[in-house]
């Protein structure tokens, strides 16, 4: 293809016109896209999250893994090298139970260690101000000198009194039973301790699962202990004791590590017994709220006075919903819509009068005529005053059309009164292909802001027709209204 031979189609550029910037009425907020985040990204205590937030954890694990290895390998270790010769020479049903008690010690461990203990929510700014003037005010600080606000309520249950703290990290008075811990920075509903075997608080949504995790890993210990033993003396007796201990070297490590641990861990699950059949917590029994000591008129307001029930009720209660939604997302800020910036806009385009609409919706539905490609009825061309309009001499072809600045309506105090003889080639004028004007008739002048069909044919008469009161009044809805809302959008 010859050089030249493309130049009219690249001389011929097509530009697209954006609306955006040049109608106000079709310039809509482009909201920006915002990552939602999770609530468990921006929480404020000393925690450490895991899928998406579905695990929770205190930041100090290290103990937790310390005490899974044991568990993982004590365990591995008694079904690898002692399971088999107990299954043949005593029952089958020892790896089973063995089994089933070390599922159930490793389900309890990680629902206690990766759920939520019962943090309470932190105080919103505008709530702990709202509280600190509520403590002002009860307190008479703003009336008089100083006074150190106090810092505790009393409540009343079950006849005994019960003074609820203020938490000055949380900004809340603290439900009864519960306590601030120092480790994970949050305040825990029904606080018992922080343990750092589990890797978690244990408050009052785990507390069951710790109690059963230490009650079925007392179980297991006492029972892998037992069967090794055991396992040590059957051999003992077939080779002697100690090509017995050179045939299973693992049973040596696992009863050394389960002597070691079992005291401890029967002596803490006997202790939480005594607690919950009491219904009290750890933290009430180091401190001795409910002690004798402390007069002959304090008790536990908490026990139900039987130990059944003490224990139905810690065990097999409801469990409370998380009060923090760690994994709810962040609502952002709504954006406002940017004000309407001054840009040009432009008015009319022609259509088949079948597709004409009404004059309101027309004003609302504007944005769909500007990408309309046509003629626009009204012009870039300089406006006649108000007194060169009211002028009953002043010839009509010599003159330029009557339009509306281009990008500055006329206010309605500037329309033409068409009680005079103003002529209707002032109004609404039209340009031919050759440049001359051209004028309709008021029987097919169209009511702005309604379009002409694109196969209106239009007078090319150059005769003025002078508006008389008749046609005044009939085109006075359709022309003068239809112009006046259109020159004060």
């Amino acid at each position: 293809m010859p050089p030249g031979g493309g130049g009219p189609m690249k001389d011929c550029e097509y530009s697209q016109i954006s609306t955006h910037s040049s109608s106000p009425m079709e310039s809509p907020h482009k909201k920006k896209k915002i990552a939602a985040r999770r609530k468990w990204e921006v929480f404020p205590g000393r925690n450490k999250f895991f899928c998406n937030g579905r695990i929770m954890m205190a930041r100090q694990t290290g103990v937790f893994y310390l005490t899974l290895i044991l568990i993982l390998v004590t365990s591995g270790l008694f079904f690898a090298f002692d399971c088999p010769y107990l299954a043949v020479n005593i029952t089958p049903a020892i790896p089973v139970v063995g089994g089933i008690l070390f599922f159930f010690v490793m389900g309890t461990l990680l629902r206690t260690s990766f759920s939520d203990p019962g943090v309470l929510p932190r105080a919103t700014p505008d709530e702990a101000a709202d509280l600190e003037r509520q403590i002002d005010i009860a307190n008479g600080t703003s009336s008089g000198g100083y006074r150190p606000p106090p810092r505790t309520k009393e409540v009343i249950i079950n006849g005994q009194t019960v003074k609820l703290k203020y938490c000055f990290t949380c900004k809340i008075f603290r439900p009864p039973r519960a306590s601030h811990c120092s480790l994970c920075d949050n305040c825990v509903e029904r606080f018992d301790h922080h343990c750092p075997w589990v890797g978690n608080c244990v408050g009052k949504r785990n507390y069951r699962f710790f109690y059963m995790f230490i009650l079925s890993l007392s179980f297991l210990t006492v029972f892998i202990f037992a069967f090794v033993i055991t396992h040590v003396i059957l051999r003992s007796q077939q080779t002697g004791f100690l090509n017995a201990l050179k045939d299973s070297p693992a049973s040596v490590l696992e009863a050394v590590v389960c002597f070691f641990s079992v005291w401890s861990i029967v002596g803490l699950s006997g202790f939480h017994t005594y607690l919950i059949s009491s219904n009290q917590t750890t933290n009430e029994d180091i401190k001795g709220s409910w002690s004798n000591k402390r007069g002959k008129e304090n008790y536990n307001p908490y026990s139900y006075g039987n130990i059944f029930t003490n224990c139905c009720v810690a065990l097999c209660g409801p469990i409370s919903p998380s009060l923090i939604d760690r994994r709810g997302y962040i609502q952002p800020d709504t954006p406002q819509p940017a004000a309407p910036s001054n840009g040009i806009t432009m008015y009319g385009a022609t259509q088949s009068q079948s597709d004409m609409c009404d004059q309101d919706q027309c004003i609302q539905s504007t944005k769909f005529v500007l990408q309309a490609a046509a003629t626009p009825l009204l012009q870039s061309e300089p406006s006649l005053t108000s007194e060169e309009l009211h002028m009953p001499g002043k010839p009509g072809l010599g003159t330029p059309c009557a339009s509306l600045t281009l990008g500055q309506p006329t206010p309605p105090s500037s329309m033409p009164n068409l009680a005079t003889e103003a002529t209707l080639s002032d109004i609404m004028p039209l340009k031919d292909e050759h440049g001359g004007h051209q004028f309709l008739t008021p029987d097919e002048a169209p009511s702005p802001p309604r379009m002409l069909g694109a196969g209106s044919p239009l007078a090319h008469s150059r005769t003025m027709h002078l508006l008389g009161l008749a046609s005044q009044d009939s085109l006075h809805e359709d022309s003068v209204r239809g112009l006046v809302k259109l020159s004060s959008v």
